[in-house]
């Protein structure tokens, strides 16, 4: 009942301890004599239960969910043959307790307490790009850097997939350790990049060697890539271009032309609609995590992570009926359906 009860807390995220529980027993009105024979826990007994069930089962039953939602004939969800993937960071304001504080840091915490800063948890995670279903996360304070969270996940890629990756992410052992793992990669890095032009396709493209950083002079134990360079118009900077370079594994044009590629890696910023949909409107803007203390924040991330899965799954499934791309379908408006839905039929008994 508890791990249903912290799925409540992220579903109605702007109710109180106690209205949360009502919202889940709403339903039970019917059910003749039953607001005689039991009251609304208080919120420290409700407090004291999530502090008994831990953050472990929310963490499981994610991991026990998170899996793909999109069909080969969902629109958006492959390119050719390969699920399309994109990894991506954010952070997340939590309560400003000392213990929350202390556990995950501040920004401008290097420089002293930053006046009016919340603490913030890290979240890294491998979202979906046709449905915004998130598959993977890894969560640490604010003062873990996303490579470092982005490792955890790099070993776990699933084969058949191709992950877009912006230029933060990038460094020559990340890149190595995820080409490992059977999956395809198509990753922004800098211009700035030394990569010599060995073999120009007929596409446009070229292929290249990588070397650690430790080879760099000897030049041994090369990694050969494809590159595909491109501009794009700036909408902030009137008459001028933006350079991109991107690195894959795909080795054959053929098998993914430059053109295609080019256009693909905007759906990388499919991963920022997921964070609009997670923080803006599930959560609600400027609105932080309830939890006071460490255990009780990562236990509450998963039940917002597990809850957004559900509603993920549920516009898909809407979308297959109607014929449509499930980014055509309102996140908003399917959460709304979600909270009338769990009004009327609850899944516990008070």
């Amino acid at each position: 009942m508890v791990v249903y009860y912290v799925l409540g807390l992220a579903l109605f995220s702007d109710a109180s301890y106690e209205e949360v529980m009502r919202q889940l027993v709403e339903g039970l009105a019917w059910w003749s004599g039953w607001q005689t024979r039991w009251t609304v826990p208080t919120k420290a007994a409700l407090f004291q239960a999530r502090r008994r069930l831990g953050p472990e089962p929310l963490a499981a039953l994610f991991a026990a969910v998170a899996q793909p939602v999109g069909l080969q004939t969902t629109p958006g969800v492959f390119y050719r043959d390969w699920r399309l993937l994109s990894l991506d960071g954010t952070c997340l304001d939590v309560a400003d307790t000392p213990a929350n504080a202390t556990a995950f840091g501040r920004p401008g915490a290097s420089r002293g307490n930053a006046v009016g800063a919340f603490p913030q948890v890290r979240l890294v995670g491998l979202a979906e790009c046709g449905t915004h279903a998130l598959l993977q996360v890894a969560l640490g304070p604010y003062t873990m850097s996303e490579r470092r969270l982005a490792d955890r996940l790099i070993p776990n890629l699933p084969s058949g997939t191709l992950v877009l990756a912006d230029r933060g992410l990038y460094s020559f052992e990340r890149w190595q350790r995820a080409a490992a793992t059977g999956a395809a990669l198509c990753w922004r890095v800098s211009t700035r990049m030394r990569l010599p032009r060995d073999v120009v396709l007929e596409d446009g493209s070229y292929h290249s060697r990588l070397y650690a950083f430790a080879d760099r002079h000897r030049h041994q134990d090369p990694m050969v890539v494809r590159v595909v360079e491109y501009r794009l118009d700036d909408p902030g900077r009137p008459g001028q271009a933006e350079g991109y370079r991107l690195l894959t594994t795909v080795l054959e044009p053929g098998a993914a032309p430059a053109p295609e590629l080019a256009a693909l890696y905007g759906q990388r910023w499919e991963f920022e609609t997921v964070l609009d949909e997670l923080k803006t409107h599930q959560r609600g803007p400027r609105v932080v995590l309830r939890s006071k203390q460490p255990a009780g924040v990562e236990q509450e991330v998963y039940g917002y992570l597990c809850v957004h899965h559900a509603i993920g799954r549920l516009m898909h499934d809407a979308a297959l009926e109607a014929a449509l791309a499930p980014q055509r379908l309102s996140f908003l408006r399917s959460l709304r359906a979600a909270r009338r839905s769990t009004r009327t039929a609850p899944g516990f008994s008070p």
